[in-house]
């Protein structure tokens, strides 16, 4: 028998590293010769247009309230004395001017509310009654008419304050309705499941703009003479009823995802309906659809541009209401854009990140 030789595996390179700015790059923008290919001619869009940007938007633009340099500058520069000119109305819309702090205190309440709700030390159940204690706040410095400050009216609200309260005030109003459509819709009930299914068939089949018409102009005709109900409420229950139609389906989506076994289950043990919703499905159901609900929210907060079809100026329609007004400085409108471009941006972005941190909070026993 002859004998066997032993012949040793030769050694294997060292896996490449997966850290690393290098890593990253060869994974993501160099990884095969398509993506390079992509990546090359995205740089060189680039580098054409980045400089031109910088040198129209910074270098040669004109940042004081100058009619006249701004004229000098048209094509060459960019107009942000426009901004410096009007931010007040763009910011403020058409409260009155000498008043201005109430609604900038009462934003600042507001953002101030959203971050602290946002951050985990905060999720108490006395966080509910600080909620109602700012809103309350919120109005009274908005509207007035008590502690000796002046009545303002609410078609006079507008700019970011008005955004705000539409876009915070929906969301929370349209979360837990869209909850309860979403079960609905499940239920075993016809009578139920009917109901729900119309109400979300019916508001997804016309766009935003029919609802507030509706709920700005049609829905006085209905009621009885003499009595009025505000279009800063009309309008608020029309973006809350046409939002929680869209939040039903993500969550429903969700509730699908849920194990029909995990429901069994806790029917075996002996829990109510109720109880397993809440103990069981809906932690699950939610933590699976938590970039779409976040995305349902990006969308309800751009949607509030729509109210300057029923007169409220929000962040665009005050941009109209105060360069329209002026003809000197109705050329720049764009910059005008571009200023409230940045600042739905900025709230945008945020939410997308703060969406990222719960998805990684709610996945963290997942992960291996």
């Amino acid at each position: 028998m002859s004998a066997v030789l032993f012949q040793p595996t030769p050694a294997r390179p060292a896996p490449r590293g997966t850290r690393g700015l290098l890593p990253w790059l060869r994974a993501n923008l160099f990884g095969t010769w398509k993506t390079a290919l992509a990546t090359a001619l995205i740089g060189a869009l680039l580098l054409w247009l980045v400089p031109r940007l910088v040198d129209w938007a910074i270098l040669r633009a004109v940042w004081s309230p100058d009619v006249q340099a701004c004229r000098a500058a048209e094509g060459v520069g960019a107009c942000w004395g426009v901004v410096a000119e009007k931010y007040r109305v763009i910011v403020f819309g058409r409260y009155p001017y000498e008043q201005q702090w109430r609604p900038l205190v009462a934003t600042f309440m507001m953002v101030a509310m959203l971050v602290a709700s946002c951050t985990r030390p905060f999720w108490k159940r006395w966080l509910v009654l600080l909620w109602a204690g700012v809103l309350a706040a919120f109005f009274l410095l908005m509207y007035g008419n008590v502690l000796g400050l002046s009545r303002v009216e609410t078609d006079r609200w507008g700019g970011l304050p008005l955004t705000i309260l539409l876009s915070t005030l929906s969301i929370v109003l349209a979360f837990p309705i869209a909850l309860l459509v979403a079960l609905g819709r499940r239920s075993d009930l016809p009578a139920i499941r009917a109901f729900c299914t119309i109400y979300v068939e019916l508001i997804r089949g016309v766009p935003l703009i029919s609802v507030l018409f509706m709920a700005s102009f049609m829905f006085p005709l209905f009621m009885p003479p003499g009595f009025t109900i505000d279009v800063l409420i009309r309008v608020l229950v029309g973006i809350t009823l046409f939002a929680a139609a869209y939040l039903a389906e993500v969550i429903r989506g969700g509730l699908q995802a849920v194990p029909k076994g995990q429901v069994e289950a806790a029917a075996t043990l002996g829990l109510s309906y109720w109880q397993t919703q809440r103990k069981i499905v809906l932690p699950q159901a939610l933590a699976m659809v938590v970039p779409s609900i976040v995305n349902s929210f990006i969308s309800i907060f751009k949607d509030t541009s729509l109210v300057s079809i029923v007169s409220l100026y929000d962040l665009t329609g005050a941009l109209d209401l105060a360069v329209n007004a002026d003809a000197n400085w109705k050329p720049f409108k764009l910059q005008g854009y571009f200023f409230i471009a940045l600042i739905y941006f900025a709230f945008c972005f945020a939410m997308s990140r703060y969406s990222q941190w719960v998805e990684r909070q709610v996945n963290a026993g997942k992960r291996r």
